[in-house]
């Protein structure tokens, strides 16, 4: 094995990875080429202009869900690709399957039949949920796309951050992905600043991660599915940063670091349900901690 962490990360994606996953780790490490990544991920698209065939591993089948499009938006995000026709056409899909009150399900009911994890709800008039619809109208709002279902799903957004109190950090994390682009600056400052006050009083970041195995994770996560400061505040610019002291950020970059496996490649942490959801996990997962690891000067 190559000597370095990155050394070691690109021979795990290269005997792991999907293609997608491939294309990425090349984009961000190694100047690859940017058509090349959209082309991979065009595989994942229908013809309802969503995406399906477990593009987010938890979810197998062919069918488009909302889950898979904020995936695919985020990758589009990555490669500067996330605007224009393309994102009308996301929009289009948007609108057909949200709810009533303009929000996306997290999982639409045409996954039904299809194999996906036990904790994946389906039911015939799903609610909107914030963790589908939160880093959606986020990333469409930073490489401002406008477009008519924004309007209600904004409000819809707004109204369920406005009123979190017991929270958990997929909500958390899915909230800051709305505030980072939300155009009311000094509301979303404000939200952030009381989501920070949340994390804290509710201990769901883990600060001193050498207790991970003493500490019980959320109720409803997995055994040792914690999460750490690096997982609200990705890289030094992350609105989330300012909850954390320079020690605790420190320590949560330590810990990170040192999950590298022996093969090159970072763990999973929430709960593994089929061989290849966590197979094909692993690379996305390992991508994350390197562009955080980098974001930080911590890459080497």
């Amino acid at each position: 094995m190559p000597a370095t962490p990155l050394g070691r990360a690109e021979q795990f994606v290269w005997l792991t990875a999907r293609v997608l996953e491939q294309r990425r780790f090349a984009f961000h490490f190694l100047d690859g080429d940017s058509d090349a990544v959209e082309t991979a991920l065009d595989a994942y698209r229908n013809d309802d202009a969503g995406y399906g065939h477990a593009l987010e591993p938890d979810l197998r089948g062919p069918v488009s869900q909302p889950l898979h499009v904020a995936y695919a938006l985020r990758v589009l995000d990555e490669i500067d690709r996330c605007r224009g026709g393309r994102a009308e056409r996301i929009c289009r899909y948007l609108t057909a399957c949200s709810t009533a009150e303009g929000a996306l399900p997290a999982v639409d009911a045409s996954l039904r039949g299809y194999p996906h994890a036990p904790w994946m709800r389906i039911s015939d008039d799903p609610p909107g949920d914030l963790l589908a619809t939160g880093p959606v109208v986020g990333l469409l709002r930073r490489n401002e796309v406008w477009h008519a279902w924004m309007f209600r799903s904004t409000d819809f957004c707004w109204a369920a951050i406005d009123t979190l109190d017991r929270t958990h950090p997929y909500e958390v994390l899915a909230s800051l992905a709305f505030l980072a682009s939300a155009q009311d600056r000094p509301r979303a400052q404000g939200a952030v600043e009381r989501l920070g006050r949340l994390v804290r009083e509710q201990g769901l970041a883990l600060l001193e991660p050498e207790r991970a195995g003493q500490v019980a994770p959320p109720t409803g996560y997995a055994p040792g599915e914690h999460h750490f400061a690096h997982d609200f505040a990705s890289s030094p610019d992350s609105a989330a940063r300012s909850w954390f002291t320079d020690t605790e950020m420190e320590r949560s970059l330590d810990h990170l670091a040192a999950q590298q496996a022996d093969d090159g490649g970072w763990p999973i942490t929430w709960r593994e349900w089929a061989p290849g959801s966590a197979l094909e996990g692993r690379p996305m997962v390992t991508i994350e901690a390197l562009r955080t690891l980098r974001a930080y000067g911590r890459l080497g």
